[in-house]
């Protein structure tokens, strides 16, 4: 341990004093400072804090930040969802009454519009392009503290998330940029002042643990927002449960997957019970498209589905059934898949 302990000090040492001498260090932590500042410089104008009222009663607070020089804005669907009145504090003091232009509970993003013109914005980066290791800058208002700024490095990529509805939010951003309540909605941005990422969620009481919905998810869905106000997905209208498929089972039909849905539920006149569904029914794929799992029965079930006549695969007993079925619009925001 002492070894490695004083070889990592060595190389650390050599790194620093490079040709330049022990002011190499400095110039390395200089053009860190100077990036994360030039970053910051650059977004910072175009964050805003989001105070929601929901009735008489004090409502929620939180981040969002300027998407267009309109006042179009992106936050988390959490921070104003049942909100009847919002305001929006701009980074240039100004307090402005705010719209609800959509949100998406299950991807947990919103977008709010205020009445003002040539607004500082920031545009959408490509999440895609995204790599571990790379600067990470959190901006927001946490505990209220306007115009917070923490930095870090992207932890990881492709973490699933739970939203509100309990479909899994996918692809979502690891950083270890600190979060506290109120950056909910902030800008995940990078070196460039592009956003990255939405900040959404922290793990409690794990340090260093903080997500944040990819960039390429808010452009999807954020676009939909401002055409529609909303986003449309489908359902089949049952109460699942992911169970173990019995193994002579998996043999005997030549199966590809150990799992599927167990139908635990049903809602009456759904989709489900119209195709001839069945408690005690185990789901095991859409389409031809496997479902060993809730989480993947939800990513089958989007807005092209609606009105479109599919064949259900599942077990009943110990024979296998396929039924045609019609997945209708989800009406709400928590419905059964």
């Amino acid at each position: 341990m002492r070894r490695f302990g004083h070889s990592l000090c060595s190389v650390t040492e050599s790194l620093l004093e490079n040709e330049s001498g022990p002011a190499g260090g400095e110039s390395l932590l200089d053009a860190y400072s100077n990036a994360v500042s030039a970053a910051v410089a650059a977004a910072q104008p175009a964050v805003v804090h989001i105070e929601a009222r929901a009735g008489e009663t004090p409502g929620g607070a939180g981040s969002g930040f300027l998407i267009s020089p309109d006042g179009y804005l992106l936050t988390n669907s959490h921070v104003v969802h049942g909100a009847r009145e919002l305001r929006v504090l701009l980074g240039d003091g100004r307090r402005l009454s705010a719209d609800l232009v959509g949100d998406d509970p299950d991807t947990d993003l919103a977008v709010l519009r205020v009445s003002a013109g040539e607004l500082v914005h920031l545009s959408l980066g490509d999440s895609g392009a995204v790599r571990p290791g790379q600067i990470a800058i959190a901006i927001g208002s946490p505990m209220g503290f306007q115009q917070t700024v923490t930095a870090g490095i992207v932890s990881g990529l492709g973490r699933s998330l739970r939203g509100a509805s309990g479909r899994l939010i996918d692809n979502v951003i690891q950083t270890d940029a600190a979060l506290n309540p109120g950056n909910s909605g902030g800008p995940l941005v990078n070196a460039r002042a592009e956003v990255i990422g939405v900040n959404t969620a922290i793990i409690r009481p794990a340090q260093g643990i903080c997500f944040a919905i990819a960039s390429n998810t808010a452009r999807w869905v954020t676009g939909l927002l401002i055409k529609d106000g909303r986003i449309r997905r489908s359902y089949i209208g049952v109460a699942g449960q992911n169970v173990p498929l019995l193994r002579k089972l998996v043999r005997h039909h030549r199966l590809t997957q150990e799992t599927g849905v167990l139908v635990a539920g049903l809602e009456p006149g759904s989709p489900a019970v119209l195709a001839g569904l069945a408690e005690g029914d185990i789901l095991l794929a859409l389409d031809g498209v496997a479902t060993p799992a809730i989480d993947s029965l939800h990513r089958l079930l989007t807005g092209d589905r609606i009105g479109e006549r599919a064949i259900v695969t599942f077990l009943r007993g110990v024979e296998i059934r396929r039924h045609a079925i019609i997945p209708l619009e989800t009406p709400g925001r928590a419905k059964a898949p």
